[in-house]
């Protein structure tokens, strides 16, 4: 996943940060590093970058990876949603080797390590209520109330809270809390929940345990016994890091470093998983795999690439400050991998027929095609042409503008890959509606040249309609018409906000023939010419072929005509 040029560009912060580590020798220069998701949902872009960033710097330091599951609320977490982050994580490219670990794996560490600082007098067991606690807090500018259980002996504190643990009080009645400073200026050291009672079943450890660890309390230890030297994570918990150190300093066991980055936010989206699971929940999307989704998978099935993805998260950086990147450059990341490695196909999505009165009737010609002029050794394909071919009902105008480049009555085109063909007219139904288009074509033409070197202007694509194949395209566009549908400021939900033409179904669309067998290919990307990249959808078969656009072309066809 690294780049081999990536030592001769600026070391961002973090990758500075490493390299003052190794220079000083601290962690005995060596980098272990991890991603440490909750399984209570999908993964999506936003974890992509974090993915990424952290196995880049494992190994860009000759370093290690983890993948660790942080599975301390087993009222939210699931096994679909551990193999499907498995399956992500994967598929971005980062490996994990052996190193694949839970925080339920370290539970009874935890739980030791709870009874230490109840033993030096650092915890102690609280039955406020959840609302008393934060209720008792205080403000910025006044401190919070201690809790009228903040000195009991630490004999009734073990006592307690083994009774805790052993399933003698209901949910919510107790809790445990570390005793730092109801005064401090960071609310997040006011004496913090590190255990509460949740009598549910884990998905890994059952109904073993009934108290589950709080996430501050678990995430410093889980890096601990890991051996990780450096903790990456979201600009949202800098100020957790000073409860981070608090604890391990505590318990003196080993110390990794906390370190912040900027977490990625991305236009005409929403990265929160409590409302990406409320879009699945409430049916207004297909799935965690739909994909107008910011999910990985989301994107797996619309046909993203991972090195597309990689790509980007190097491109947009690493930083400090929080910003919104544009969804522009996610869509030019894919555009970019996808012009040098899809194969070029020919797809008709809005058909109208074209005849050509003077090609003779029943005969199909083999043409070769490019594959990709991008790569030489993707090498050519043969492509069959008729009399009747199927074109885009864009590529004809009737009474076209004087700039129309396409087929009007008395114009020369390009047939791409074929022949220079000249409108004569079109046929109407009793609507007025154009049913059929008529031209010429110049059988000393064919590859598309002129042999007397006349100019064509005007390019277009088409299918033979004897040997085209039925499809059902899907062309997905951004989920929601504004550019931030989480904003505060919006008056409405956010969900008022989606996009009600995110999706536009296409039944009947022409392609050519090699695309039937293609339609179940697996990886294969193609690029419909002059229209985007398209992808095969999971659901698609030979007899039903289902394509995905990944994304749309840029407006570069004016070049491509002029080269054929």
């Amino acid at each position: 996943m690294t780049d081999p040029s990536e030592g001769k560009r600026p070391l961002h912060f973090i990758q500075q940060i490493i390299a003052d580590d190794n220079a000083s020798g601290k962690f005995q220069q060596k980098v272990h590093t991890r991603f440490p998701p909750e399984p209570n949902g999908y993964l999506h872009i936003g974890h992509a970058k974090s993915i990424c960033l952290n196995y880049a710097m494992a190994q860009e330091n000759n370093g290690l990876f983890n993948l660790r599951f942080d599975d301390t609320n087993p009222a939210k977490e699931e096994t679909e949603y551990v193999e499907s982050i498995k399956k992500d994580v994967a598929w971005l490219g980062a490996k994990w080797d052996d190193r694949l670990f839970f925080a339920s794996s370290y539970f009874q560490q935890m739980y030791q390590w709870a009874l230490q600082l109840i033993r030096q007098g650092d915890a102690y067991v609280c039955d406020m209520s959840q609302e008393e606690v934060r209720a008792a807090r205080g403000t910025p500018t006044e401190p919070g109330t201690e809790s009228p259980w903040r000195n009991r002996s630490v004999e009734e504190n073990l006592d307690l809270f083994e009774r805790m643990k052993n399933g003698e009080f209901p949910d919510g009645s107790k809790t445990l809390r570390a005793k730092i400073d109801m005064a401090s200026p960071n609310f997040n050291l006011r004496d913090p929940v590190m255990y509460r009672i949740l009598h549910a079943e884990h998905h890994r450890t059952g109904t073993q345990w009934c108290i589950y660890p709080m996430y501050d309390w678990a995430h410093g230890l889980e890096d601990s016994i890991e051996g990780i030297t450096h903790s990456i994570c979201t600009l949202e918990f800098e100020h957790h890091r000073p409860l981070y150190d608090w604890f391990l300093d505590r318990l003196g066991i080993y110390h990794p470093q906390q370190i912040e980055f900027a977490r990625l936010n991305l236009t005409y989206t929403v990265m929160s998983k409590r409302k990406l699971l409320e879009l699945v929940k409430g049916n207004y999307v297909s799935g965690w795999d739909d994909p107008r989704m910011p999910t990985i998978c989301g994107y797996r099935r619309r046909g993203y690439t991972p090195q597309s993805i990689r790509n980007f998260c190097k491109t947009i950086g690493v930083a400090k400050f929080n910003s919104t990147i544009d969804m522009t450059v996610l869509e030019n990341s894919i555009r970019e991998d996808l012009n040098k490695t899809a194969q070029r196909r020919m797809a008709v999505l809005r058909p109208i027929k074209l005849i050509i009165d003077n090609y003779p009737e029943g005969q199909v010609e083999q043409l070769t095609a490019v594959n990709n002029p991008e790569d030489e050794a993707d090498g050519t394909r043969l492509v069959p042409f008729a009399r009747e071919l199927w074109i885009e009902r864009e590529d004809f105008l009737e009474d076209a503008p004087k700039k129309y480049f396409r087929l009007t009555p008395g114009q020369e085109v390009r047939l791409r890959w074929a022949y220079l063909v000249t409108c004569t007219g079109c046929v109407k139904d009793a609507s007025g509606e154009v049913i059929e288009v008529h031209g010429t074509y110049d059988p000393a033409t064919r590859g598309g040249d002129a042999p007397d070197g006349r100019k064509v202007r005007g390019t277009i694509h088409w299918v033979a309609a004897p040997t085209a194949v039925d499809a059902e395209i899907r062309l997905y566009d951004r989920l929601f018409s504004v550019e931030n549908p989480d904003d505060a400021a919006n008056p409405l939900d956010y969900k008022e906000y989606l996009n009600p033409n995110s999706l536009e179904v296409l039944r009947g669309a022409k392609l050519e023939p090699v695309l039937r067998q293609e339609a179940t290919a697996g990886e294969t990307r193609y690029q419909f010419e002059r229209i985007g990249y398209f992808y095969p959808d999971q659901c698609s078969t030979p007899d039903c072929p289902v394509f995905n656009r990944v994304v749309s072309l840029r407006d570069t066809w004016a070049k491509l005509a002029a080269k054929s």
